[in-house]
This record gives C-alpha cells, sequence and structure tokens, in this order.
C-alpha cells in the first residue's frame, strides 16, 4: 500500500484528484480476491470521472465476490513531477495499491490524443510501456471504447483489446483469468493471451503481423495462427432493459467535467451522418424502455443525492418514448427539486417543447448542431435538416424565452468550397436577425463554434484526405472575416491537434515509435490546448523518418487494403461505399428506425435487432 505524505498532497493543485475515500467508491481486501483491475481514462480526474462506459465496468465487476476494480486517472504535471521526486508508483485510489500489482489495467480509449498519456501512465508504473517485454509477473494491458476501429497506431504497447460494448465480455474475461490461473502451471503471458483470444471480441495484436508493400503503404495483416479469427466483430449489447449498468456512481469531492447523474436512454444512432463514427459503432439503436429509465432513476437518486440528471445518448432527443418520459420525471421529481437536461436537441419543434418543459425556471442556453453552412454541404453529409428546420427551432425557442443559442460546425468536410465556409456566419447571422423579428430587441448570443474535419474509419468519409494545416487556417480566418454582427462569436479549434487526430485516426502500427518518441520527449496531455506542442510530434515524425501526410493528406482507393479492417462494428464495405458516392451525388439516405432498412448490414452481422419502443407496441 502506498502513502502520500500531507507535504506532497499540499503542494499540487486539487489533490482531492489523488486520495480517494469518495462515497460510494468500492473498498475489497485484495488477499480475498482471484482477479484485480485498475480501470483508467487516461486523462485528469475530472474528465476521467465522467466517463460513463468506465462507471459501468467499475460497478459490473465490484459486484462480484472474486473480483475488485479500482480507478486510476493520469495525475496532472505537478503530481507526476512530486510523484517522480518522491519515487511514488501510480496507484488504485480504492487501496493505494501500485498498478503493477494489478492483474489487469484496463485503459478507455475515447480519442486519439490521450495515447501519449497511457505511456506515461505506464512509465509511473514499472510497467514496461512495449507489450513485448513484459514479463509474466505484468500485469495485462487493455484497451477499449471508440478508439477500438483503429487501434493499430497503439497495438504494439496493449496485450489485447476489447472491441465493442464490454458489460458481457469483460465478466468473461475476468471468468477466463480465473479458471486460468487455477490451471494453468507456467502461468505464462502468451499461454493466457491465446486462451483470452477464444472469447468473441478480443483482439490480440501480438497474434497478427503487418505487412506493408515496396511503397511503404500497408498491405495486409497476417494471422500467425490457424485457431484465431482473420475478423473481429464488435460485441454489442441486445438487450438494454436486462444489462447491468450504472446505479451507485462514485460521487466526487470535487468538480468534474460531467457532476451529475446521467441516464442513458439507449445506444446506437441511425441518422447516417457520413462523418460520424460513432453512429456507425454503435449501431443499431437498441433503447431502454420507459419503465426501466424510471426504475434507473430512482435508484440512482436515492444512491447518490444529486438534484441533477442528464438524459444521454447519441441523439437523446430521438428515444421514441421521450415526452412520457419527461412528464413521467417531471411528475415523480417535483417535490424534489430535481432538474433534467437533454445534451443535444433536434433541429426541430418538437425538441423546443421538451426543452421548455426541462427548463420552465431557468433557460440556460440551446445547443444546435447544423454541422455546414449550406444546404448542399448538409445533403453531402446526410444531415437530414435544412435552414428552414434550424430557423423555425429557433423562433420556438425565442418565444419561449431563449436568448442564447450554440451552433455546431465542422470546417474541412468533403467536397467543401468557400461557400460552403461563408455560409455558416451568413446562417448565424440570420439566427440573429429573427431573434431582433421576434423580439424587438438586440441581447441575443449566438456562438458558432467550428471543428476541423477528421476522416475516421469505419465512415464513408474514410477514404477522403484531410485539409493541411494551412488550408485551415485560411477557412478559419475567411469565416472570421465575414462575421458582421456583434451578436456573433465564433470559437474554433487548433487545427494542429486535428491534424494529428487525422494522421493516428488512419494510421498504421509504423505509428507506435512516433508516439513513444513524443511521449520520450515529453507529449502529453495533448488534447489539452495549454500543454500541446506540435513541434514535439514534428520532431518525432522526423527522428522515426515516418512521414505523416501519407496517413491524413492521401486520398486511399477502394482497392487499397486499410489497416482497421480487421476490428470491425460490422458495416458493410459496399455500404459505405454507397454512401461515398451518395455524398458526391448530394443524395440522402433515410433514417432506418423510421423507413426501410438501408443495407449497411450491422443487423445481419452481429445478429442484432433495432429496439425501437414506439415502432414496437
Amino acid at each position: 500500500m502506498i502513502k502520500i505524505s500531507p507535504a506532497v498532497l499540499q503542494s499540487v493543485s486539487k489533490p482531492a484528484r489523488y486520495t480517494g475515500g469518495e462515497v460510494n467508491a468500492v473498498h475489497k481486501d485484495h488477499r480475498m480476491i482471484s482477479c484485480k483491475f485498475a480501470l483508467s481514462m487516461p486523462d485528469v480526474y475530472e474528465v476521467g470521472m465522467s466517463n460513463m462506459g468506465l462507471k459501468i465496468l467499475y460497478e459490473i465487476l465490484n459486484r462480484r465476490s472474486d473480483t475488485v476494480a479500482e480507478r486510476v486517472y493520469t495525475p496532472w504535471p505537478d503530481m507526476e513531477m512530486k510523484m517522480r521526486e518522491n519515487h511514488i508508483s501510480l496507484y488504485g485510489l480504492e487501496s493505494f495499491t501500485p498498478l503493477k500489482n494489478f492483474d489487469f489495467i484496463g485503459f478507455s480509449l475515447q480519442y486519439e490524443l490521450i495515447y501519449t498519456n497511457i505511456l506515461n501512465m505506464l512509465d509511473m508504473s514499472d510497467i514496461p510501456v512495449w507489450a513485448e517485454d513484459r514479463r509474466d509477473e505484468d500485469p495485462f494491458i487493455i484497451g477499449g471504447g471508440p478508439c477500438v476501429y483503429n487501434v493499430e497506431p497503439i497495438a504494439d504497447f496493449f496485450d489485447f483489446f476489447i472491441v465493442g460494448e464490454g458489460e458481457e465480455i469483460i465478466e468473461e474475461v475476468a471468468d477466463a483469468f480465473i479458471k486460468w490461473h487455477s490451471m494453468s502451471k507456467s502461468h505464462s503471458r502468451i499461454e493466457f493471451l491465446h486462451y483470452v483470444s477464444k472469447i468473441k471480441g478480443i483482439y490480440v495484436p501480438s497474434f497478427y503481423r503487418p505487412e506493408y508493400n515496396a511503397n511503404g503503404i500497408f498491405k495486409e495483416l497476417i494471422s500467425l495462427y490457424d485457431d484465431i479469427p482473420a475478423i473481429i466483430h464488435k460485441r454489442v449489447i441486445k438487450d438494454m432493459d436486462n444489462v447491468p449498468t450504472v446505479e451507485k456512481p462514485v460521487i466526487p469531492y470535487i468538480n468534474i467535467v460531467h457532476d451529475r447523474l446521467m441516464l442513458e436512454l439507449f445506444r446506437g444512432c441511425s441518422r447516417g451522418c457520413r462523418f460520424c463514427q460513432a453512429g456507425i459503432a454503435y449501431r443499431p439503436v437498441r433503447e431502454r424502455s420507459r419503465e426501466k429509465l424510471n426504475e434507473l432513476t430512482r435508484i440512482m437518486i436515492d444512491n447518490t443525492g444529486y438534484d441533477e440528471m442528464s438524459l444521454t445518448s447519441l441523439s437523446s432527443a430521438d428515444y421514441s418514448c421521450l415526452p412520457v418520459l419527461i412528464d413521467d420525471l417531471m411528475t415523480s421529481y417535483a417535490d424534489e427539486k430535481m432538474s433534467f437536461s437533454l445534451p443535444s436537441l433536434r433541429v426541430d419543434s418538437f425538441s423546443i417543447d421538451i426543452a421548455h418543459k426541462l427548463q420552465t425556471m431557468r433557460k440556460s442556453g440551446l445547443t444546435f448542431a447544423p454541422e455546414a453552412g449550406t444546404q448542399r454541404l448538409r445533403d453531402v453529409i446526410n444531415k437530414g435538416v435544412t435552414e428552414e428546420d434550424l430557423l423555425k427551432a429557433c423562433g420556438a425557442a425565442f418565444k419561449y424565452g431563449w436568448k442564447t443559442v450554440k451552433l455546431y460546425f465542422m470546417m474541412g468536410l468533403p467536397t467543401e468550397t468557400d461557400e460552403d465556409i461563408i455560409g455558416i456566419p451568413q446562417l448565424a447571422e440570420k439566427v440573429v436577425d429573427l431573434y431582433k423579428e421576434i423580439r424587438g430587441r438586440r441581447d441575443v448570443k449566438v456562438t458558432i463554434s467550428v471543428s476541423c474535419f477528421v476522416p475516421k474509419a469505419f465512415t464513408p468519409f474514410q477514404w477522403f484526405a484531410q485539409c493541411e494545416k494551412s488550408e485551415f487556417e485560411r477557412k478559419q480566418h475567411l469565416l472570421k472575416k465575414h462575421i458582421n454582427s456583434r451578436a456573433v462569436q465564433f470559437h474554433y479549434h487548433d487545427a494542429s491537434t486535428s491534424i494529428l487526430e487525422g494522421i493516428i485516426s488512419r494510421g498504421d502500427r509504423r505509428l507506435a515509435k512516433v508516439i513513444y518518441e513524443a511521449f520520450k520527449n515529453g507529449a502529453k496531455f495533448d488534447g489539452w490546448t495549454e500543454m500541446f506542442d506540435f513541434s514535439t510530434w514534428q520532431e518525432a515524425f522526423k527522428k522515426t523518418g515516418i512521414d505523416p501526410a501519407q496517413y491524413n493528406l492521401r486520398s486511399r482507393s477502394f482497392t487499397e487494403k486499410l489497416p482497421w479492417e480487421h476490428t470491425t462494428p460490422g458495416v458493410s464495405k459496399k455500404f459505405l461505399i454507397n454512401e461515398y458516392n451518395k455524398a458526391l451525388d448530394g443524395i440522402l439516405t433515410s433514417d432506418c428506425r423510421r423507413g426501410s432498412c438501408t443495407g449497411c448490414g450491422i443487423c445481419q452481422a452481429l445478429d442484432a435487432d433495432v429496439v425501437d419502443w414506439r415502432r414496437n407496441k
């Protein structure tokens, strides 16, 4: 057990990040446990504690009598410095046990710019960074989460990955470990990796060898054993009502990013935005029943005392029973001063009516995502909303009393022109003019937030090239130049971070040495603007002889073998190519929940059905 002296804690910002002991944290005697997990979102405590997936796995594992799960996050640089100065190893927050004494360390891979944090955490734990260097007594390093649909850039750092949803498979991994550990005489790493590779949804990268063409472009991934799958399909939860979920979340001592209860209404999204990896990765749509959601709400409120709950999903307003559920919640908790919120709204008046019910006392800002400034480009990306839809929704909001609106857009989308960029401030100013027309005042605030497009694996846009950094910056200046109203504010992302994300998101295993080189030279918290240093990465590419342009600036052909095709969410390549071509022609694809099957192939590949309670009744 590690002891942290008061002198260390008093010398760092937010010491409560490192002390544990929170309400609902689970404490177990490791001497009585057969399988020990450390679960991590490799970011600072306030971000990691907001991760829904880890909350779920934490509860599932700790409900077992033979297993323990503890939490660990990335120390902020001030604490890291003190830990290294005092030779303090990274530890689990519940028992202060060093990470190297756990059986598994599971990392939630939410976005590419946390990869150097993972290497830093392993280094702080005295665990070899490269999987091939680990000894039999070292923990198994596991990855899961959205980035598993291309983990090749970090494959050499991990022992295995969990592809897809983890509620069922995490228990199968625990069962496999306990059984193997009791039977095995050698307890060798490779023996267990062979054992666990038989579980559907497990990818062991050391059991596969990448090969490259003479020009350095990825050629294929070769299976090294006859008894392992060439394609690893994701695991999917088919019945959301009967799968364990968060009921007793750990309550932090300090404010975190999402410091409220989160009620997951459903998984998946069938709207089909062509840039969106999550829309493919989490299909099919599977809703929880209204009765189950009411039950979970009561349990979580009683177990925590929170007075705020967010109704979460990729597109929460698409929950088929939402109006009735909102009525249930507002009636049931009227005397408990509970507030409920939706993280995102559809661009229609229905959403505004819902928002009005949820915010009868205080009108906080509304957020919409038109994504593109012109109808032509919205059709290219299959957004399925019009300027009329947006103005109608904003008009309804202004009549109800809202005066703050945030609009999300992307730039650098396939086929984008300067006219599309200029259309973004023009659309924002139409919203401003609408407010003045309805309210007769000028106190409206419209914020346009514009991110840089990153092509992602298993989307129709995975074959498109990304813009160069200079082109993103030119587009940002062009947009800013065309803002003529003081009521419009413009926020944009640093193009350098999007460029790096674009490189890694479509990379292969050769990028591991780049990531390692950047880590050795101090890269960490790359997703934080104040911490990101693009020059460190540029030097890493130069030193390793890797040309980053081959990953993000190069268009791919349909015949080219892609490094990520072996860990799949089940979508058919034919569907993605068809969507690519429809994008070029500006042809929309309908939502399969409300119409006919669009042929993505996921339901068939995974033997899973859409669960829509309105449609099923």
